[in-house]
């Protein structure tokens, strides 16, 4: 391809939007065109790339048993329903673009496609012997993100291939998994890419067990965390750790003190000389539940913990049992709302009586009561006395008359001690989610009442996996891992061209005839080829060639006259003098690497 045929529109500013290299990059190359809030057009170039990422992909998801399919993006609500996620993902917060027909029927754009593909496997499948599968899909789907940002990371409009494997039993789910995790490692390897496998939340999705691949980059939206050694690395979602030891109080009397400007725990630090691990704090959230109901959750924490809002959600389903909408903090204004006295926010203790939700309009008048281990395992603490700045000194569990449940639903930070190693503390990295496969058990074939026949004759519900990679979201993420101050660094796999040729003058002839002889021959060669042949200043086409990233480059200048050109590879700048033929023969060499990888 000629750069003069290839509708290249660089730009030499950062356009104001563009927050991350990424972005930048992507936007300046002229790879990609945004049209609206999340939604871009891929050009030529960056259409190039995920073609390529696309055929890696096909190629690992063929070798592990996979048939390729192709799912409808409009889905009925009526399967939604069936599974339960109908409301969670249309109402509040939900992320699914939905409408309605001309009869008035609710329709969904697909986020993800578990409903549709388990609803045709049960019409197709019915005996063990047709077990297992597994079906895949690359295509574009739609989430109505909050707030779209860094281009192609969190968009509105995406590629994703996903797969879904069926089984008559765990044990061959497990089999099926394992063969992904290694299929999902070969795939990014092949694309030249660092990721890390990680456990991670099984979120909207669900399931028993899920681990995410992610690329490590510093501006990565996800907290990973790591051990040493290199045996544990989790979402910070997920993580587990060993916390840091209180410091402990020197028994005394138990009491009820005045404690002014308590709002806070670094308040009540500071006025009573306190460590904020000698204190328990208490936090109100409101659980969202479908069939519009409402359960207030009162939450004991250890003063120096975070919440994990992530775990919180996942334990408060499981008790629930039933579908939790969204979990958020109860405010004055809610409890106001709801006809009720004010509560002593900044002074609540773990013991705040149910009276106080007496008469709430469509509040449960009983608090859901929840507390991270690190709470319950204090022997002597400080905490609210339910009223305005008062608080208890030196009490226990056993004077609290309300004693919560112990879950872990704190935040593990780096710098805590590894639960595999205690010897070991957890290192924190940032990192972009590339890749996610699931287990998701029985959970989708039970809603939807899918089955088979076993070998006894017995109906039984499909054993599922789920297996997903960001297309389009892993392209722009290989530019966040690969990039210098001038440009994009393509991993030579994925790389839109392999070779840049660039004629430094086209008005001198030799140089034009030996840089199209060179075209030509690598055409020849079956190289993806791209030829600078713009009438531009040569420091222009040099610029470009930095900002688009081909791997590797052929300059033809004034040495064209002893048949010598310039070759370049350029994630690692350097460049030597040689002959035209043996540039060709550098050429080949490199791209072979790649195709016997």
């Amino acid at each position: 391809m000629r750069v003069s045929r290839l509708l290249l529109v660089t730009l030499r500013e950062t356009p104001a939007d563009a927050e991350i290299p990424s972005h930048q990059l992507l936007l300046r190359g002229g790879y990609i065109r945004r049209v609206s809030a999340g939604i871009y057009v891929y050009l030529p170039l960056m259409w190039r790339v995920i073609k390529k990422v696309m055929k890696i992909v096909q190629q690992e998801m063929d070798l592990v048993g996979g048939l390729e399919t192709l799912l409808p993006q409009l889905q009925p609500s009526e399967l939604w329903k069936k599974s339960g996620r109908w409301e969670g993902y249309t109402q509040g917060e939900g992320i699914m673009f939905n409408l309605k027909d001309r009869q008035k029927r609710s329709l969904g754009l697909g986020p993800t496609h578990e409903e549709v593909v388990t609803s045709v496997v049960d019409e197709l499948i019915n005996s063990y012997r047709q077990l297992p599968i597994t079906i895949y899909q690359t295509q574009t789907k739609f989430r109505d993100e909050i707030r779209p940002r860094f281009g192609l990371m969190r968009g509105r409009e995406f590629i994703m291939k996903d797969a879904y494997s069926f089984h008559t039993n765990e044990s061959c789910l497990q089999d099926t998994y394992k063969k992904m995790d290694a299929a999902y490692k070969k795939i990014f390897a092949r694309c030249g890419l660092k990721v890390i496998p990680v456990e991670a939340d099984s979120g909207a999705i669900g399931g028993e067990a899920s681990q995410e691949f992610m690329l490590t980059a510093d501006s990565g939206e996800d907290c990973i965390l790591i051990s040493p050694d290199g045996k544990y690395a989790a979402n910070q979602e997920k993580a587990v750790s060993i916390p840091s030891d209180p410091l402990p109080i020197k028994e005394e009397q138990s009491s009820i003190q005045t404690t002014i400007c308590s709002g806070s725990i670094e308040d009540l630090c500071k006025t009573s000389q306190l460590d904020s691990s000698q204190i328990i704090k208490v936090i109100l959230m409101l659980a969202t539940i479908e069939e519009g109901k409402f359960q207030p959750i009162l939450i004991s924490l250890r003063g120096d913990q975070e919440l994990n809002e992530v775990k919180l959600f996942n334990e408060v389903t499981k008790l629930i049992n039933k579908n939790v909408l969204e979990i958020s903090p109860i405010t004055s204004e809610g409890v106001a709302s709801q006809g009720l006295p004010p509560f002593p926010f900044g002074s609540i203790g773990p013991d705040l009586e149910d009276t106080y939700l007496k008469g709430a309009k469509n509040w449960s008048n009983n608090f859901m009561r929840l507390a991270d281990h690190t709470a319950i395992k204090l022997k002597t603490f400080i905490c609210g006395a339910n009223e305005l700045n008062k608080h208890k000194f030196n009490t226990n569990w056993k004077e609290i008359s309300k004693t919560p449940s112990p879950l872990d639903i704190r935040k593990a930070k780096p710098g805590e001690r590894c639960v595999h190693d205690p010897l070991q503390t957890l290192q924190e990295a940032r990192g972009i989610e590339v890749g996610h496969i699931f287990q998701l058990g029985t959970k989708y074939s039970n809603a939807l009442r899918a089955t088979f026949t076993d070998e006894e004759g017995t109906l039984k519900p499909f054993w599922m996996g789920c297996y997903g990679i960001g297309i389009s979201r892993l392209s722009q993420a290989a530019v966040e891992q690969n990039n210098d101050d001038l440009g994009i660094i393509w991993p030579l796999a994925i790389a839109p061209y392999h070779v840049i040729i660039v004629i430094a003058n086209m008005q001198d002839i030799l140089q034009k005839e030996l840089g199209e002889m060179l075209y030509l021959k690598l055409q020849e060669s079956k190289i993806e080829v791209l030829l600078d042949d713009r009438d531009e200043r040569a420091g222009v086409k040099f610029k470009d060639a930095d900002l688009i990233g081909i791997p590797l480059r052929i300059v033809v200048g004034r040495d064209a006259k002893e048949g010598k050109v310039e070759f370049l590879i350029r994630h690692s700048k350097q460049s030597k003098l040689v002959s035209s033929h043996e540039a060709l023969n550098e050429v080949i060499t490199h791209v072979q690497s790649i195709s016997n990888a």
